[in-house]
């Protein structure tokens, strides 16, 4: 009996987990390499994806071109992507690497490490976050997303008013 209960707890454990979707995205402002900022209330009425990453991470760099292909698929139906480099990232690094890639979305600069804090405390990259048009986190992505599950999401969230 005791065995049962646990596994009960352990299973309402990951649905509560997986609840963390639909909750707002928290209050953030990001400072853009360009030196603007943006921050989340700005990106209420698109469907926006929220990218922690580092240029020391293989995963993020692998990425970064078909994220690059997804906003430019995606920008002229309202969508809109946010690249964070985390705040060991030397800013050098972050800004050679978006003029060099041509990166097209906003990248942003997290110094203080405040923003990955804000976001559920994001310690591995990529860390991936969408959002509805609403400002709500849709879904949390750790590691590389699916792009066709991801791009999916993107297309439902797009038709929605």
């Amino acid at each position: 009996m005791a065995a049962l209960f646990a596994v009960a707890a352990i299973g309402s454990v990951f649905a509560l987990g997986a609840c963390s979707t639909s909750d707002a995205a928290p209050a953030s402002t990001f400072v853009l390499i360009d030196g603007s900022q943006s921050t989340t209330a700005d990106l209420k009425g698109k469907v926006t994806l929220v990218n922690f990453w580092a240029t020391t991470c293989v995963s993020c760099v692998k990425e970064m071109p078909a994220l690059t292909a997804t906003y430019n698929k995606y920008k002229d139906r309202g969508y809109d992507t946010v690249a964070v480099a985390m705040s060991y990232d030397p800013p050098a690094y972050v800004l050679n690497f978006a003029k060099t890639r041509q990166l097209p979305f906003k990248v942003a600069l997290d110094n203080t490490g405040e923003l990955a804090k804000s976001w559920g405390d994001v310690k591995l990259t990529p860390t991936t976050y969408l959002l509805d048009k609403q400002g709500n986190i849709v879904k949390r992505f750790v590691g590389e997303p699916d792009m066709t599950a991801l791009h999916n999401l993107i297309e439902e969230l797009l038709a929605k008013g």
